[in-house]
């Protein structure tokens, strides 16, 4: 129950929501549904860096492995559940990454400014950053234009370093379709490191993509604000030789 996976759908309504305490009262005609898998309660969540506070949001780095939301079987590995935990704030999801991406995400703490940056992300207002390592020597900078899972979705690239085999690439996207960035770079031949599900499904590396750049109008002061990643926390093909 602490860890989100008991849900409980009062009678009269019609969806289910997650019940944490073991003295929630339970009436006649009340649904329980109870969702174990031991191995998704046993995971250990990894801690993210506060970046910024601002009071109604934040800025966070969240680190390979944390989830962006949870799921029925349970969300106590998700950030906006691990802040709540650990800070006493509501938190609101406004945008995700990949479980396994990691970088820079901005969580809302009431529900205005939550309201205000999902329209931002929706309007395409915000400006997003990543920087990935690829398998393959990538010799332009280049646009990819393609569908994905039948909405349009465009994918800016530009050459940042090569090292043997591999490129860092600078990534910049025009919309935020599920695991666009992966699916268009391996579209083209281009992998990213550690990508198991449309690169090399062997690999043991960790997934080289990470959020570096974020810049969004403060839902309170209307301000452009910007966000860069510590260089130490970015994709380094030196890194990958030592």
């Amino acid at each position: 129950m602490a860890k989100g996976a008991a849900w409980r759908k009062a009678q009269g309504t019609s969806s289910f929501r997650r019940i944490r305490r073991a003295k929630t009262i339970m009436n006649e005609g009340d649904q329980l549904e109870l969702y174990y898998d031991l191995a998704v309660l046993d995971e250990v969540p990894p801690a993210p860096q506060l970046i910024h506070d601002e009071g109604s949001y934040a800025v966070w780095n969240k680190p390979s492995g944390l989830l962006s939301a949870g799921s029925k079987y349970g969300d106590h590995c998700a950030i906006n559940r691990w802040i709540e935990r650990t800070t006493n704030k509501e938190t609101f999801i406004v945008h995700r990454l990949d479980r396994f991406a990691s970088g820079l995400m901005v969580v809302a703490h009431n529900k205005g400014a939550a309201a205000n940056l999902s329209d931002q992300f929706s309007k395409r207002k915000v400006a997003k950053n990543y920087e990935v390592i690829v398998e393959g020597n990538v010799q332009v900078n280049g646009k990819i234009s393609s569908d994905l899972d039948g909405k349009s979705a465009i994918t800016h690239y530009r050459v940042l370093e090569h090292l043997g085999d591999r490129t860092l690439l600078s990534v910049d996207i025009e919309t935020g379709r599920k695991h666009q960035i992966r699916k268009h770079l391996a579209e083209i031949g281009f992998p990213v490191i550690g990508d198991r599900q449309y690169g090399n499904p062997a690999t043991k590396e960790p997934l080289q993509l990470t959020s570096c750049h974020l810049a969004f109008n403060c839902p309170s002061t209307k301000w452009r604000k910007e966000f860069n990643l510590d260089p130490s926390y970015r994709p380094s093909l030196q890194k990958q030789t030592t």
